[in-house]
């Protein structure tokens, strides 16, 4: 039987990323304010652990995005397929390198449209490979994680 997943980032801003890699995958930011609003009429959860983003309640310190195409609890607004969960931590990212990171697959000659785009987003080119197995770039989120546009 196959396992359900979803992909967790660390990261300082939960909902700049959100933004970020919704935009850059075509992916929706998941609207959980209708889950958020009963959790505190009901008392379960403090106003602090709240915040607003694009006019909805969203948790304060996470956000996440998923695949328009994939089902979505009607309570939550959670995604119950393909998502990214950005969640808050306190300390900086290290300057180290990533132990993992995302590839985007796009059409060869598609590739500087979509770095452009990606740019456009908030994303930083570091480098443009291009050797025997192939050609990709690499670039950096708007928090400095590494991925890879091939």
């Amino acid at each position: 039987m196959p396992l359900h997943w979803k992909l967790v980032i660390d990261c300082a801003d939960p909902h700049r990323q959100a933004d970020f890699w919704a935009a850059a995958l075509g992916y929706d930011v998941e609207d959980n304010s209708a889950l958020i609003t009963a959790l505190l009429e009901s008392g379960y959860v403090d106003t602090s652990l709240v915040t607003e983003h694009h006019g909805h309640r969203a948790w304060r310190d996470a956000a996440a995005v998923r695949h328009p195409d994939d089902p979505v609890d009607p309570a939550s607004g959670t995604g119950l397929g393909r998502r990214l969960l950005f969640n808050r931590v306190p300390e900086p990212k290290p300057d180290t390198k990533n132990r993992l990171h995302i590839d985007l697959h796009t059409e060869a000659d598609d590739r500087p449209t979509t770095v452009d785009r990606l740019t456009n987003l908030g994303a930083t080119v570091v480098r443009h490979v291009d050797e025997p197995a192939g050609s990709w770039s690499v670039l950096k989120d708007p928090e400095g994680n590494e991925f890879c546009v091939h």
